[in-house]
């Protein structure tokens, strides 16, 4: 194989080379968004998954102790009106 035959008949392979390593580069930070919950992992600060309702916050407040339970109730019904 001459050094020409290479230079012509694979001019095409550098710049496809970095086409693909470019659309890779882009496409990692997005990876684990749009497949994560595929590959078997999710990142619960993505999306809405991490919202919690007042009720649930309210719940571990009581249960780390922080309030009482005349206090939770109180706060409860607060709420829930």
């Amino acid at each position: 194989m001459s050094l020409s035959g290479f230079c012509f008949g694979g001019w095409w392979i550098i710049p496809m080379i970095v086409m693909i390593f470019c659309m890779i580069i882009c496409f990692l930070p997005y990876r684990r968004h749009c497949f994560g919950s595929c590959w078997g992992y999710f990142d619960k600060s993505i999306g809405q998954n991490d919202i919690e309702t007042p009720i649930e916050l309210l719940k571990k407040r009581y249960a780390k102790g922080e309030i009482t339970s005349q206090e939770f109730e109180k706060i409860k019904r607060e709420i829930q009106n």
